[in-house]
């Protein structure tokens, strides 16, 4: 018996051996991952801080081209527009296309494919989660039978205070 208390011990030595030797290669896998990670969202962040300066010199100079032949105000007012056209185009863009304003091609009715307005279900929920919309029955549901019509009492349909009487 003494043997075996031995080999449970080892076993539990050598379990929680493995443990910590897993626990020290996640530790190191994770800090190398963030590691970089971290490299990368630097690189990224000093990307979109040059790019901002590249932006505010090419305004710049576009500002100062037209003040050339432009009284100034007027000049800095056309280049804050095309500034502001830019941007509105670029936040469309960024937006997902379920969420764009159909186009006029895309919103026309097309006899010749017996399409309309609006279009069918789609295949799937929105989100895309979950599964695709149950099936349209072919008909209209059948007929509810008559009260007059004898049916086996529901369980929910007995009260279970009313005393129960055998025939």
């Amino acid at each position: 018996m003494d043997r075996l208390d031995h080999l449970e011990h080892l076993d539990r030595q050598l379990v929680d051996e493995l443990a910590q030797v897993a626990r020290e290669t996640v530790r190191d896998e994770l800090r190398e991952q963030t590691r970089r990670q971290r490299r990368r969202a630097m690189l990224y962040a000093g990307s979109g801080a040059v790019a901002l300066y590249a932006g505010a010199a090419l305004a710049l100079a576009l500002g100062l081209g037209l003040a050339t032949g432009l009284p100034d105000w007027a000049a800095a007012l056309i280049t804050a527009a095309i500034l502001g056209v830019v941007a509105y185009v670029l936040r469309g863009a960024a937006r997902p296309s379920a969420s764009r304003p159909a186009t006029e091609h895309s919103a026309a009715p097309d006899a010749a494919h017996g399409h309309h307005l609006g279009g069918g279900a789609p295949p799937a929920p929105p989100g895309g989660l979950g599964l695709p919309y149950p099936p349209k029955p072919a008909g209209p549901p059948d007929v509810a039978p008559d009260a007059a019509e004898p049916r086996p009492p529901h369980p929910d349909d007995i009260d279970p205070e009313q005393p129960h009487h055998r025939a």
